[in-house]
């Protein structure tokens, strides 16, 4: 399957929402313009440059045994009051905001899902590692295979890998790189950030989450992928919500979901 080129590899598998839900869809993940645009390059560069097989490799045994800190989700998500993801060129505000902003998007659309209200919540809370004194490219950010050449549709693809040595690998360097045709997601390593340090400390600490959000069989997630991608992207949004009086639901959610005092 030859996958689409553009300046944003998400807008492959993101749907739209109703025009009457989102404000100018097109002034979102604008990787050409804007205020931010310096700052988000100069993240990406870092990333393209340092994210290599032997780093990711490295960072699961680094952060494998979940012996950073010992809190509650809701104190994951306070700590991200002091974050504001230097990747985003759409918003200049702490991520807990950001959270709350997704989750609410979804508890609006899905009433009758609590697991994705809580999902969209959790889905940022990986970016901790900042506060754990993780550089920025190491955490946030569009996410890409490593160990094989970037595809057409990674962001600033063409002026970020001149320095990454992997692409000076033969090892690395062709289209597959150290890949089988077909061999499956759950066989590829991701460059390493929130995303994949989330989900391992959700498999950790055995969050009761249903199997939508679970499951390995790539193509019986990716509806879920999809609904759950449009709220992350178009709930951002200078008008924040009033925390104080979301938290009672959430922790509600948390409680029957993943409580009490989790490693990360």
């Amino acid at each position: 399957m030859k996958v689409a080129v553009g300046p944003d590899p998400s807008l492959v598998y993101r749907p739209d929402m109703d025009p009457e839900k989102a404000k100018d869809k097109g002034s979102f993940r604008n990787y050409e313009a804007g205020p931010l645009l310096d700052r988000v390059f100069a993240t990406y560069k870092l990333m393209h440059t340092y994210q290599t097989v032997d780093f990711v490799r490295k960072k699961h045994i680094q952060f494998g045994g979940f012996s950073y800190k010992k809190m509650t989700v809701l104190e994951a998500v306070d700590m991200l009051d002091e974050l504001v993801d230097e990747s985003d060129p759409d918003v200049d505000f702490p991520n807990s905001y950001h959270a709350f902003q997704t989750a609410e998007g979804i508890r609006k659309a899905h009433p009758d899902k609590d697991w994705f209200h809580l999902v969209g919540l959790l889905h940022d809370l990986g970016k901790v590692l900042v506060l754990a004194g993780e550089p920025q490219w190491a955490v946030v950010g569009d996410t890409f295979p490593v160990g094989c050449q970037p595809q057409a549709s990674v962001v600033f693809r063409e002026s970020t890998f001149q320095d990454n040595p992997d692409l000076q690998d033969p090892r690395y360097s062709t289209e597959l790189g150290m890949y089988q045709p077909h061999c499956g997601l759950e066989n590829v390593l991701m460059s390493w950030g929130h995303d994949e340090y989330m989900y391992q400390v959700m498999k950790f600490n055995k969050f009761a989450l249903p199997p939508e959000l679970c499951s390995e069989l790539d193509l019986a997630m990716l509806p879920w992928v999809q609904e759950f991608s449009k709220f992350d992207l178009y709930t951002k949004c200078p008008e924040l919500p009033d925390v104080a009086t979301l938290r009672p639901y959430y922790q509600g959610l948390i409680d029957k979901y993943c409580p009490g005092v989790l490693s990360w």
